[in-house]
């Protein structure tokens, strides 16, 4: 065995992944595009938290071979780098022969005279579980396809044959994934890279449960739903599974129809470790679920539903119902969406829609979500700053994006998740006020389902009917029967800064919004920490903005009288009402200084119902919420 390293280069890369998918075909010869990339997974030791690829590139045109590893992932936004994870590499030509491998950046090796087959042998560490990364240990290994495996350009179309080997010793681990089954337990497919990218792979003890439902479209299609769980839990897997149950029915309500699975089956993957990281990441016929948490306790197994739902939801939005910002996906660079505010945050609108609907969530519960979304979204000042649209193109520095400087997000930056949900619950409402209660947004979502999701794509894990702002507009307008409805929607709140009125839209459905807490002044700054050091950026408007204060002070006196935890500033502010004005000195560095601070009123709401405030609820009021919140499936309400 022989490599020959030749100096390390960097060169940008400009490769889009799909676009080549869509294009190689024409210059590929029908035997190479038949010759399978075969990978074989080895794990010598796990319990050292690394394991062994073996990845054989055949049938190969005499063209050097460029060979990269991911720093992308499909579902998240930002680059991971993942090559940093790499061990050992090293690359042989055909029967062994030498080459010649020209680093060309971080992730980017270039093999020459390879003499028509590629092998690559290397080690790779993982210790994260979460959606993004990979984990291996001596209990499983959790594997994020990007974070994984070696791929080649040009080979885009290529069918994908993965062999995995159990540990010495270990003969429990079985194999939970959306790649193709094969004959052999331990031998999967995917007829493409696209795909292959895109599928997950837990392999385990795990404990599986499995049900089947009847397509509502069409009888004769009955797709299986598998939940996996590695845990240690000691019960509670039959309940979650229940509960998981309804909700995949529910959602599917929604649409009218399951999406055509490729094999005929979507499976929920999910560690619930003590060294799991909250985290969910939805694929094209799966999707990846962690938490530290156990299914033992009903509480812990509620809360664990909601990341249940928003990915479900995902099999339809984001994953065939897909902005063209986002189709090609790009592996090897960040990936930007000024459409995440509908892919991420109206699916996050709808995991809490469908939990409640589902009975799994109680309507306080539920209002208590959309309240905190309203807040947020509403009060935040980088409203003043960007749009919903321009806050989806900022995921690649905010979408578990890492780095070592400080930033200021917290008065520049609304995450897309949380405003889009806003935009879900207000467009849900206008809809269904516009129309009178004929309309809603679960007709937008079937409607933006049967023009760009439900035809079938050419080859699985690519979407070739993906949509733009315009056409989520024009379908808008569509639904609403009314063009001018749509333009002034997205003119005003999707690319424009306006806030929905959600108190009269509530109001429909015998809703109340409130002040959270009745004319109280405040600081309206969470930014104070122990010792009354202010520890981060002050908001932009807060009265300690105002007052000249920002990260590092540290506050001393209110009105002369000596303040040292956030207990004596509540007591401070009892007497005090909004607009009054205090005097403030504070510590910074080693110099004190004076200033003068107006309080303002506390401007969150609460969302509470007009019977919990001894309101009589008319039977339109009633009638609207239950169009809006009830369940979309026959039959008596869940109980979890």
């Amino acid at each position: 065995m022989s490599v020959r390293l030749k100096p390390y280069q960097v060169r940008h890369s400009t490769m889009l992944v799909g676009l080549i998918c869509l294009t190689i075909a024409g210059v590929v010869p029908h035997t190479q595009a038949l010759s399978e990339v075969e990978y074989k997974l080895l794990f010598p030791s796990p319990e050292h938290r690394w394991l062994a690829v073996e990845a054989h590139f055949p049938n190969l045109p005499p063209a050097p071979l460029h060979v990269r590893m991911s720093s992308a992932s499909p579902g998240r936004y930002a680059r991971h780098e993942f090559a940093k994870n790499l061990i050992e590499v090293t690359f042989t030509g055909s029967d062994g022969a030498p080459v010649d491998v020209e680093r060309r950046g971080p992730a980017h090796w270039t093999v020459l005279n390879h003499g028509g087959a590629v092998r690559v042998h290397y080690r790779l560490f993982g210790d994260r579980v979460d959606g993004t990364y990979l984990a291996v240990d001596s209990t499983h290994a959790h594997m994020n396809a990007p974070a994984t495996f070696l791929w080649a350009d040009g080979l885009e179309r290529r069918p994908v044959r993965v062999t995995l080997t159990r540990p010495p010793g270990v003969t429990s681990w079985n194999v939970a994934t959306q790649l193709y089954p094969t004959r052999e337990p331990l031998v999967f497919t995917a007829p493409n890279l696209a795909y292959f990218l895109d599928s997950p792979i837990e392999f385990s003890a795990f404990d599986l449960r499995s049900f089947t439902i009847s397509d509502p479209r069409d009888s004769t299609y009955r797709p299986t739903f598998r939940v996996v769980v590695h845990h240690t839990s000691a019960s509670g897997l039959v309940p979650f599974a229940d509960a998981v149950e309804r909700v995949v029915r529910e959602v599917v309500a929604i649409f009218g129809e399951f999406p055509r699975f490729e094999t005929g089956t979507y499976t929920f993957i999910a560690d619930y470790l003590a060294s799991a990281s909250g985290d969910a990441m939805e694929h094209r016929n799966s999707t990846v679920l962690t938490a530290n948490a156990g299914l033992d306790r009903p509480g812990e197994r509620t809360q664990l539903l909601g990341a249940v739902a928003h990915e479900f939801f995902h099999a339809w939005n984001i994953e065939r119902i897909r902005p063209l910002s986002l189709e090609p996906f790009d592996f090897t660079a960040a990936n930007v969406s000024g459409e995440l505010w509908l892919g991420e945050g109206i699916t996050s609108y709808y995991g809490a829609l469908a939990l409640h609907r589902s009975g799994l969530a109680t309507l306080e519960s539920t209002l208590g979500r959309f309240a905190n979304t309203i807040n947020i979204s509403t009060l935040d000042p980088g409203r003043q700053l960007r749009s919903v649209v321009e806050m989806s193109q900022m995921a690649p520095f905010t979408d578990a994006a890492t780095a070592v400087d400080l930033t200021n997000f917290n008065n520049t930056f609304i995450s897309y998740y949380v405003w889009g949900e806003a935009i879900g619950l207000g467009l849900d409402l206008a809809l269904r006020d516009h129309s009178n209660n004929r309309a809603s947004l679960d007709d937008y979502m079937r409607a933006l389902w049967e023009q760009f999701g439900r035809h079938g794509d050419r080859a699985p894990g690519v979407v070739d009917r993906p949509y733009t702002a315009a056409d989520a507009e024009m379908v808008l307008a569509a639904v609403a029967g009314d063009d001018t409805f749509a333009d002034g929607f997205f003119a005003r709140y999707i690319d424009g800064r306006e806030v929905v009125n959600y108190e009269a839209l509530l109001q429909l459905a015998g809703i109340v919004s409130r002040p959270a807490v009745a004319s109280r002044a405040t600081l309206s700054d969470d930014a104070i920490g122990r010792s009354l050091r202010i520890v981060r950026g002050t908001r932009y408007g807060s009265p300690l903005h105002e007052a000249g204060m920002d990260r590092g002070d540290v506050i001393v006196l209110l009105d002369g009288a000596l303040v040292t935890s956030r207990a004596d500033i509540s007591r401070h502010l009892q007497t005090k009402r909004p607009g009054d004005q205090i005097a403030v000195s504070f510590r910074r560095g080693d110099d004190m200084h004076d200033t003068v601070m107006t309080l303002t009123a506390d401007r969150r709401i609460d969302l509470v119902t007009l019977e919990s405030l001894g309101r009589p609820v008319s039977p339109e009021q009633r009638a609207f919420r239950e169009s809006w919140l009830g369940s979309k499936i026959p039959g008596p309400r869940f109980e979890f």
